[in-house]
């Protein structure tokens, strides 16, 4: 990255766009603007208009299912050319499934008709070893609901997803994260709770709407919110969510540190025969002290008196040595569930939520991961949002088409993680923002909103196809930071098409320029510079762009060369 003296905007996230963001208050995100939001996205067409993924991976032998996403009025017709053996279509509802037996591409053309014409887009269907060829796009329980999540609520985030049209952007998976969770039947296997009387019946309700179904378990022996998870279960466990219909399994870290200090203590003994007494026993000390939350200062004072005798006896060992361990047992219960989940016949894609421990990005993919956590939880304030968008910068080597980077999920519409939900924190700036980065990021976007809820602007963030379209762009590049300077920022990131997506942000408390050059986005000549929140071509421009970025804001273009 060069960094320049020109104002640019904000930490990574804006495409390049020619017209400022309407500003909102520069007051904090954590006391939002009560200025009406501005909604840049324009209403959909009434004519067919077909969205969504340009490429899709399935397993052969596995289940395939996918929805036509198109927005126009209906009734519509669907129909696919070329479309492979061993597919149908529901010409009604543009759901294609069935069963493909042999590794192999097919380039289909999708059909979208109603009274007012008709649509057509290229899909290529890849059967293969390889699933999530682009970044998820769904719905996830946990930022509105929390521990209060139940069966009538996620049939209701289904419903809504239809029924609000956001299936027909793209939006396809709802995922109910904690709190699920039973204990074993005898056999071992896992159940669900009062609140989730029938996983198979709901898996069914979800998948004849066109959508997927996604679950949550832990490593470790409970979940973050205590309940049973999959601990030496795993086998059974992946069976069990093959025969519900689940598609998409969260496997978050919790319980498992318990797991791997032992383990832990266990092979720094064996490297240090002579201290690994003293190292069980400083490490129970530890332990006790460290799930105290309310320690005295003299419980503090001997936390930090036993970590400095530990850390003095493992500067005995090769630290290469150590760093091998210390990553072996990261990864291992991330190998375990994959091996599982391989003994299954459904596509299951498998997202790890270890919080970036152990630079995940850097092994995530060799061991079989579909997307995994870069950051900790984000919350719904400008503080998290900025903290974790500017980590992001340098990641984007480690991610492509079924392996993604994920900075943790959508704040934008009503949250609450509970029973009590409230509008997000986020001025409309800010939430700009939010879906600009994660969008140039290549990152999994799962709604964390009550999907039945959606106001007109919430709606208008996650409906522009335009913006969506470089997050789903077949190619998988993630955008990298290519210009920085004090708070404004240039994010870049390479099209299928060749085109550049740009972003520019500004993380400042005042409106500022913010300029993307060609050099910096590794480009040359006249170039269309394209709006891509106002869906509108802005002009050539030479050399480079600038744009006015409000305080917390972005711009997001899309930047193609000129015809000659």
């Amino acid at each position: 990255m060069m960094n320049h003296p020109l104002s640019l905007s904000l930490c990574g996230w804006a495409l390049v766009a020619v017209l400022a963001l309407p500003t909102s208050s520069p007051a904090q995100s954590e006391s939002p603007t009560v200025a009406a939001p501005v909604l840049l996205t324009p209403k959909s067409a009434a004519t067919p208009r077909i969205n969504g993924a340009r490429v899709f991976g399935v397993r052969p032998g596995n289940p395939f299912l996918f929805t036509i996403a198109a927005t126009g009025d209906r009734p519509m017709k669907f129909s696919v050319e070329n479309l492979p053996a061993g597919l149908v279509l529901d010409s009604a509802t543009g759901q294609i499934t069935g069963v493909l037996r042999e590794k192999g591409e097919s380039m289909v053309v999708l059909h979208a008709k109603n009274a007012l014409g008709e649509a057509t887009r290229k899909l290529r269907i890849v059967c293969g070893d390889t699933i999530a060829l682009t970044p998820p796009l769904g719905w996830n329980s946990w930022n509105c609901f929390g521990g209060a999540v139940s069966d009538a609520k996620v049939r209701a985030a289904a419903d809504a997803m239809v029924s609000s049209g956001l299936v027909n952007h793209g939006w396809t998976y709802i995922n109910i994260d904690d709190c699920w969770e039973a204990d074993r039947d005898a056999s071992g296997f896992i159940q669900s709770n009062k609140q989730f009387p029938d996983m198979k019946a709901l898996s069914e309700y979800i998948h004849g709407k066109g959508l997927k179904f996604g679950i949550y378990s832990s490593p470790g022996p409970k979940t973050c919110a205590g309940f049973t998870a999959s601990y030496q279960h795993e086998d059974q466990d992946a069976q069990r969510y093959a025969e519900w219909g689940v598609d998409y399994v969260k496997y978050d870290w919790c319980s498992y540190g318990d797991i791997a200090r032992k383990i832990t203590v266990e092979r720094y003994g064996k490297l240090l025969p002579n201290d690994a007494e003293h190292i069980m026993a400083l490490s129970e000390k530890k332990r006790i002290l460290d799930s105290n939350r309310q320690r005295t200062e003299e419980e503090t004072a001997q936390l930090k008196q036993i970590t400095s005798e530990l850390n003095e006896i493992y500067r005995k060992m090769n630290p290469e040595e150590k760093r091998r361990i210390d990553l072996d047992i990261m990864q291992e219960p991330y190998k375990i569930f994959r091996a599982s989940l391989d003994k299954v016949k459904r596509d299951i894609l498998f997202s790890y939520c270890q919080y970036g421990m152990g630079n995940v990005w850097e092994w995530g993919q060799q061991l079989g991961g579909n997307c995994w956590r870069t950051t900790g939880d984000i919350t719904d304030t400008w503080a998290s949002l900025s903290s974790i968008g500017a980590k992001q910068a340098g990641h984007e080597k480690f991610a492509g088409p079924g392996h993604w980077n994920d900075p943790d999920m959508l704040i934008v519409g009503k949250v609450g993680w509970g029973p009590k939900l409230r509008p997000t924190r986020l001025t409309p700036d800010e939430q700009y923002t939010h879906i600009s980065l994660w969008c140039l990021l290549a990152s999994p976007l799962l709604i964390g909103c009550d999907m039945t809820q959606l106001d007109a602007f919430t709606f208008s963030l996650l409906s522009n196809d335009e913006v969506l379209d470089v997050n789903q762009d077949p190619l998988g590049r993630q955008a990298g930071r290519v210009a920085q300077s004090g708070t404004v920022e240039v994010w870049s990131k390479e099209l299928e098409d060749g085109s550049r997506a740009v972003g520019l942000f500004n993380l400042g408390t005042q409106e500022a320029k913010v300029t993307a050059t060609w050099q910096d986005i590794g480009i040359s000549g006249r170039q269309i510079v394209r709006d891509l929140w106002r869906q509108k071509d802005i002009g050539s421009f030479e050399a480079q762009f600038e744009a006015t970025v409000p305080s917390h804001g972005v711009v997001l273009v899309k930047i193609r060369p000129a015809a000659k």
